[in-house]
């Protein structure tokens, strides 16, 4: 059975707030520009507290950065 996935829009909020580098968004959320990276690819699950981090700091609600996706 396919693993569900998470997808996000975190590579669009980054360039709509001032072109922001993985790695100012990284030090912002407190997780690494590889992580960073990951999540953009879609190849790392965030944990609640990162994805939440990542929201605010885009002031943007969770869901309107992450999407579910059921497979």
């Amino acid at each position: 059975m396919p693993a569900d996935e998470i997808s996000n829009v975190i590579r669009r909020l980054r360039f709509d707030h001032e072109e922001m580098t993985q790695q100012e968004l990284a030090d912002r959320v407190g997780c690494s520009r590889q992580t960073i990276v990951l999540l953009e690819q879609g190849r790392y699950t965030p944990s609640l507290s990162l994805a939440f981090r990542i929201a605010a700091t885009f002031d943007r609600k969770v869901d309107e950065v992450f999407t579910y996706v059921a497979k």
